[in-house]
């Protein structure tokens, strides 16, 4: 069992949950401290002043009455409480409302041990205090504000709307690395797929812009060489047609009683071969991706196979994605006709599981040893002469069909099939969709 199985996958969900998993135990410890410390020592030190003036007022009302007088008389102008005392009263009858204080009803017990008390709400959301005494009822009547921090509340208020304004700040802060690393990502898989980005630049944070540079360093890196290797081949192609044109010229002008079929046979091959090195030299990387149905292009790319056997051609809905048609076809037809070469039934299969368009060419020829599935794919590689892989007797075919199918961000795989023969698999992901939010502009 790993953390990470219990974490979200995404590096924004990552970040967010990093800063939201302090922030809740940070607001939440500071509450709980500022509760259970901070408020409750300051309502405990306003109840201690209340309950200290109340016995005051009454010790000068049993000793001084013409004092007790000024000093209610001096609370009631001040506003700090409506100080009354009741002679004669025997029975304490409590004031409507709820209890409240009891940091106050600690004080009061303490200053008032042999006496009767009790303090509740009113509906004017005044504080009464009543103590019932010997000869009658003290009564007094102020601010609850005066023993309880009635705002405490608001630091509450302003942490939770603190920590949101920082979460929503480190949100859009974020939303920019992120935006800037699904960018790369997006131009990495347009590279790869063989396509061009013109406006890409690197954008986002030190390290990302680094990477963003460094990808594009490699494309040129990739670029110059794959013309170098096109250039050397397209010359040495050039190079040798002349004198095999040269050659063909004199076989045509060659008595009639000369047998030249072995040797215009011996050109031809010649000529296929340098095609063949061409084609894979040049991977039609002038060719710009478009959107095309793979499902048409297959059925396209496999009707010679089916005039040279028995072909059974298995599709589902139109598959529309961008692709290089010609590529495509061409290593389709490759493994189509390099399995009607050896086998007689054909089977070409198209299917979308999620996320991806497969093409499945199957027959029941010889097939390939599973430990030589990997060599096939080898340019200019010759297995078993059983199973000569590529129609034009190059050893190119899996190695062209593989290099298409890469270039589109997939790949050939190679396996039994349930004909009893070979199975290649070309495995193209689907389109994937631009993510939101991405531009082409630096920041």
């Amino acid at each position: 069992m790993r953390l990470r199985d219990y974490t979200p996958q995404g590096y924004n969900a990552r970040h967010i949950m990093i800063l939201i998993v302090p922030m809740m135990i940070f607001v939440v410890s500071m509450t709980l401290y500022f509760f259970t410390t901070h408020v409750q020592q300051v309502n405990s030190r306003l109840s201690r002043a209340v309950a200290d003036e109340l016995a005051f007022v009454n010790s000068e009302r049993l000793t001084n009455p013409q004092i007790w007088v000024e000093l209610t008389d001096g609370f009631r102008r001040s506003g700090l409480m409506d100080v009354t005392f009741t002679p004669g009263v025997t029975t304490l009858i409590r004031p409507d409302g709820e209890a409240c204080c009891d940091e106050l009803g600690e004080e009061l017990r303490l200053r008032f041990r042999d006496q009767t008390w009790a303090y509740r709400y009113r509906p004017d959301d005044l504080l009464t205090v009543r103590i019932l005494m010997d000869d009658g009822l003290l009564e007094a009547k102020m601010d609850r504000k005066r023993v309880i921090i009635i705002n405490a509340h608001i630091f509450i208020v302003w942490t939770v709307a603190f920590s949101v304004f920082l979460l929503i700040t480190s949100y859009l802060f974020l939303r920019n690395q992120v935006r800037s690393i699904l960018q790369l990502s997006w131009a990495a898989d347009v590279f790869g797929r063989g396509e061009d980005m013109p406006n890409f630049k690197p954008s986002g944070a030190l390290e990302v812009r680094k990477a963003a540079r460094s990808l594009l360093r490699m494309r040129n890196r990739i670029r110059r060489y794959a013309d170098q290797r096109t250039a050397m081949l397209a010359g040495v192609s050039h190079d040798l047609r002349t004198p095999l044109a040269r050659l063909k010229l004199e076989l045509a002008l060659a008595p009639k009683e000369y047998d030249t079929t072995e040797a215009r046979r011996d050109i031809d091959e010649m000529e296929r071969m340098l095609d063949g090195y061409l084609a894979f030299a040049r991977g039609e990387d002038s060719e710009q991706p478009v959107p095309a149905d793979v499902t048409a292009i297959a059925r396209e790319a496999s009707a010679v196979a089916a005039t040279r056997t028995d072909l059974e051609f298995v599709s589902v809905a139109p598959v529309q994605m961008r692709i290089r048609p010609l590529a495509l076809k061409r290593a389709i037809s490759n493994l189509a006709n390099n399995a009607a070469d050896h086998g007689k039934k054909v089977r070409v299969t198209v299917s979308t599981p999620p996320g991806e368009a497969v093409i499945t060419i199957e027959d029941d020829g010889p097939g390939i040893p599973p430990e030589n599935y990997e060599d096939a794919f080898r340019p200019f590689s010759r297995l078993d002469p059983s199973r000569n892989q590529n129609v034009s007797g190059v050893g190119l075919g899996l190695t062209i069909a593989r290099d298409t199918a890469r270039a589109h961000g997939g790949d050939v795989t190679l396996g039994k099939s349930e004909l009893g023969g070979l199975r290649a698999v070309i495995r193209l992901p689907l389109d994937a969709e631009r993510p939101k939010g991405l531009r082409d502009e630096d920041d």
